[in-house]
């Protein structure tokens, strides 16, 4: 949603109706994630995509039959030795996708107001009825219960308090998924299916050491979707000039900023100093915090003198193995830039819990199911 949420965003301003087509489920290997969109509007303009162009084509026709009152649908595309040229996904893997349109002035307003929402970087989910006991397409928005009321219905109040309730319980993970209930909200049943998007805030990306390195690892953090902050404590270093794609540049000592700021589950930490008066008390404010990863850079002779010295600090071996070092996968990387796809890829390679082996040499599906920590 968020490559497009401008070209959305524009639409729903002018009041142009549109249909959404959203991937809500994956079966096996598929090219996008439950929650891509693609958009296509009242002049038959698309936007975005599903499946990379694999069924695009058909999925444009279902959304005009869609917008022009032909009502939501959740169709579902797969593939077989005799399709492989048709429609379906030459990858092998079935995707359902919900279409849905949005013609009315209040209905443009209300998925306005839940875009101005992401777009904004707060926390919200969006709960749509795809079968059963309910009217397909009827949706729910849930925001955190501090940060305001829900808004819409998915037919009945019991249905919508525990849709509620797991949207809010979703949203804190960061997770999407399709849920099942009864027609009233009972659990353990299975007459209404509800697709649950949440949209977290991006990701954070903390980069400790205003060098080279952390330039290109700032401009590829920004390209992979994270939310970046730079961090140094020398003045002359942490400038925005240096900086320029990083959303925060901080003037402080890393280990002191690191205490005083959030750090989350999906929260990654790279650690570029290699300077121990840095180092040591940076790395024991990490391994205090949830961060889903913590590299360091320096040579093997430099982590084994770090890995002394926090031991001598009272770190535990437990604590110490969370560290990536030296940082990145072996790309025989030479540049700043290199180095910077290097820590990248893995990042990408915890994140979803890939093997960080070339897929020539592998087996079995493209497309990993998830990681331990990554968020969606």
């Amino acid at each position: 949603m968020r490559d497009i949420l401008p070209d959305l965003r524009a639409r729903c301003a002018d009041g142009v109706p549109l249909a959404l087509a959203t991937v809500v489920a994956v079966h096996g290997s598929a090219p996008r994630d439950p929650g891509a969109v693609m958009a296509v509007d009242a002049a038959g303009t698309v936007v975005g995509s599903v499946s990379g162009g694999c069924v695009e084509g058909d999925l444009y026709e279902v959304a005009r039959e869609v917008l022009a009152g032909a009502g939501p649908r959740v169709v579902a595309y797969g593939i077989s030795d005799d399709e492989a040229f048709g429609v379906g996904l030459t990858c092998g893997g079935t995707i359902e996708v919900l279409v849905r349109a949005y013609v009315s002035p209040a209905e443009l307003a209300d998925l306005g107001a839940l875009l101005d929402l992401i777009a904004d970087d707060r926390p919200v989910a969006e709960a749509t009825v795809l079968s059963g006991a309910a009217e397909t397409g009827a949706r729910l928005v849930v925001r955190p219960s501090d940060a305001g009321p829900t808004t819409g219905t998915l037919g009945s109040e019991g249905l919508d308090a525990a849709v509620t309730d797991d949207a809010r319980g979703l949203l804190a993970q960061g997770h999407t998924t399709i849920q099942w209930y009864g027609a009233h909200g009972q659990r353990r049943m299975q007459e209404v299916a509800v697709f649950i998007r949440t949209y977290a805030p991006p990701p954070r990306m903390l980069v400790f050491g205003a060098i080279d390195h952390a330039a290109a690892t700032a401009r590829i953090g920004s390209f992979l979707g994270y939310r970046v902050t730079v961090c140094d404590a020398r003045p002359a270093f942490a400038t925005r000039e240096r900086f320029p794609t990083a959303d925060e540049v901080i003037r402080a000592w890393p280990h002191t900023y690191l205490a005083s700021t959030e750090v989350d589950a999906r929260t990654v930490i790279c650690v570029l100093t290699h300077d121990p008066k840095f180092d040591v008390p940076l790395l024991l404010a990490a391994l205090r915090t949830p961060a889903a990863y913590i590299g360091v850079m320096g040579s093997r002779r430099t982590h084994h003198d770090r890995l002394a010295r926090l031991r001598e600090a009272g770190a535990d071996e437990a604590a110490l193995a969370r560290l990536a070092s030296p940082v990145g996968l072996d790309l025989g990387a030479r540049t700043p830039e290199e180095t910077a796809v290097s820590i990248a890829a893995e990042v990408i390679q915890h994140r979803w819990g890939g093997t960080g082996r070339p897929l020539g040499e592998l087996t079995g599906a493209i497309h990993h199911p998830g990681g331990p920590a990554g968020p969606r």
